[in-house]
């Protein structure tokens, strides 16, 4: 095990490990339902699609930890699999015609060949090992920030507000709320007298409370005999291959599940200390690789785009360093087959305490920002800004690239400038005016 994942050398323990890959695991786990009631929405079958998001989600975290050894769990990313259902499936016609879930399955598997040719070709790993130092700080802690909302309106704290846009929940009557707040001050208290497995401790404890409540139903077994994934798997249908539309959907899983990842994998990373001394991420090819393969892999299962997952922070804040932890991670997704009427147990109230204090760590990354370099801070705090506004990393990534790219050469440090960021802001101006 240590010569594999190298865990006393990345500073870390077994039993750390073990904690951390747990931890995202549970933080993660409202994907194993949240997917299914997603996508089944297009006809696809609820309970072959539970077995198959954990099935695809195993497999991508247990690629993830052999090829890249980092603690970054994957599963079928939330964005992609409601643009899958509600964006192509239920909403776009080609050529006169609905497009059907088998349809989109093919245009996913297309996109992960593509994915496949690129990281071979390292112009992925390029990209990510391209983007400023700063840049990936600014990402790092927009991250941060964008999963502190996330979390915030998980717990039913800020709520949606047609004259404001956003408000503070009531929390008169609110129990889940106020279970959430209170798992959250536990999860702070723990962390602040270095408690291993605060995290863990706190979604446990909002658990067992809100059961003996009665306001989680306690399930009659824990055990269940897996569906069968036969009515997805291998579903693919290439009839529209040769429309122009069918591309464009191609180029829009592409583009979101391209950005999304290299924002998970240099915020994780970064706020971790997995980035080198030069701000590169080591096996970037690996992770990336793990990635590409997830993707097609469960397109072949019968879901959406596998990605990895700003979660694995959770991991991260327990101490996980090493590809160890998302192995737990993996072998919890496998188990959680036949144990979903005990996964489904944790609601999501007690898991949104969890993403509010990563992003609190997460943002510490801003500590290390160059305040006194107005070029560098700029793009850096715009980007941080823009992800969780827009609900979208992809785009706050757009938008500090493209300011850094300006900022330089408008104030005459384009030699700061490499030519594959004047491509990528090209790219993204382009996307937003004419896409």
């Amino acid at each position: 095990m240590e010569s594999l994942f190298k865990v006393r050398e990345n500073g870390s323990t077994f039993w750390t490990e073990v904690l951390a890959g747990i931890t995202t695991f549970v933080t993660m786990s409202y994907i194993i339902f949240v997917n299914p009631g997603i996508l089944s929405k297009t006809g696809m079958d609820f309970n072959a699609l539970v077995v198959v998001t954990c099935l695809a989600s195993a497999l991508g975290t247990f690629l993830m930890a052999v090829l890249a050894n980092y603690p970054i769990a994957l599963a079928p990313g939330m964005g992609l699999n409601a643009f899958f259902a509600f964006g192509v499936v239920l909403s776009m016609k080609i050529g006169g015609a609905p497009v059907t879930w088998q349809m989109a399955l093919a245009a996913i598997a297309v996109e992960g060949f593509i994915f496949i040719v690129l990281t071979l070709t390292s112009l992925r790993e390029m990209i990510v090992n391209t983007i400023p130092k700063s840049l990936k700080i600014g990402i790092s802690a927009g991250i941060g920030l964008f999963i502190t909302f996330i979390g915030l309106q998980g717990a039913g704290i800020v709520v949606n507000d047609d004259a404001t846009l956003l408000a503070l929940g009531s929390f008169k009557g609110n129990t889940p709320a106020l279970l959430a707040l209170f798992g959250l001050f536990l999860m702070a208290v723990l962390t602040a007298w270095n408690i291993k497995g605060a995290l863990l401790i706190g979604i446990l404890a909002v658990t067992a409370i809100a059961s003996a409540m009665g306001l989680v139903a306690v399930p009659e077994t824990f055990i269940s005999k897996p569906p069968s994934i036969q009515p997805l798997f291998w579903q693919f249908d290439f009839s529209l291959i040769g429309k122009m539309e069918f591309w464009v959907v191609v180029f829009t899983f592409f583009f979101v599940d391209f950005f999304d990842t290299v924002g998970t994998l240099v915020g994780v990373c970064n706020r971790s200390g997995l980035l080198d001394k030069d701000g590169t991420l080591p096996r970037a090819k690996g992770a990336l690789m793990a990635d590409a393969i997830a993707t097609v892999a469960g397109a072949a299962m019968g879901t959406s785009t596998v990605t990895s997952y700003v979660e694995s922070s959770s991991g991260v804040a327990q101490g996980g360093r090493t590809g160890l932890t998302s192995l737990v991670t993996a072998l919890l997704f496998l188990g959680a087959i036949f144990f979903t009427p005990l996964v489904g147990m944790v609601p999501g109230y007690a898991t949104a305490p969890a993403l509010i204090l990563v992003g609190f760590y997460m943002m510490m990354s801003l500590r290390d920002l160059n305040y006194d370099d107005w070029t560098e801070f700029f793009p850096s705090l715009l980007g941080f800004f823009m992800m969780p506004l827009t609900y979208s990393i992809s785009i706050g990534i757009e938008f500090a690239i493209v300011s850094y790219v300006l900022i330089k050469c408008f104030s005459g440090k384009y030699r700061d400038v490499s030519g594959l960021m004047t491509a990528l802001a090209m790219v993204f101006i382009i996307k937003e005016l004419f896409a």
